[in-house]
């Protein structure tokens, strides 16, 4: 099955929002609906430092991913922050969420970026072995302090 990538629209909502689901509860997590609201309309602002690319098979999203880019002090380009990665669990090892990786990849390179980055959780064993395939495992660790 053939799938392409292509950026996030409005009329991409309706799609979107049960996979957005999806993806924060893989994460054991709740984002209000204000949020997920507000979220998509980020995504959709091209003024806003957030961007989202969207996976298709046979004309049906099937798959997402949100990234945004930021100053380094360890490069003159900046660095692309791949935030968010979900792919339907039916379209998993379709390639779909190798494309969508792609799709950050070229977006950050057209921008002149010097690396692609994201993190996530040490027992997601599926994207793992899809992010061993095509990135490096740099062996930091994540913290943070909410606020």
């Amino acid at each position: 099955m053939t799938v392409s990538v292509r950026p996030i629209q409005s009329s991409d909502y309706d799609a979107w929002l049960p996979l957005w689901h999806g993806y924060v509860m893989f994460y054991e997590s709740v984002v209000s609906d204000a949020q997920t609201a507000l979220t998509f309309e980020r995504l959709l602002d091209p003024i806003f430092n957030l961007n989202g690319l969207v996976v298709l098979q046979e004309g049906t999203v099937v798959g997402f991913t949100h990234y945004l880019f930021h100053p380094a002090t360890w490069a003159a380009g900046d660095y692309c922050y791949l935030e968010d990665l979900f792919v339907t669990p039916a379209a998993r090892g379709s390639g779909a969420g190798r494309a969508l990786i792609d799709g950050v990849k070229q977006a950050a390179a057209a921008k002149g970026a010097a690396k692609v980055y994201w993190l996530t959780q040490t027992h997601n064993a599926t994207a793992r072995k899809l992010y061993d395939a095509v990135a490096k495992d740099t062996g930091f660790m994540h913290y943070q302090i909410t606020l």
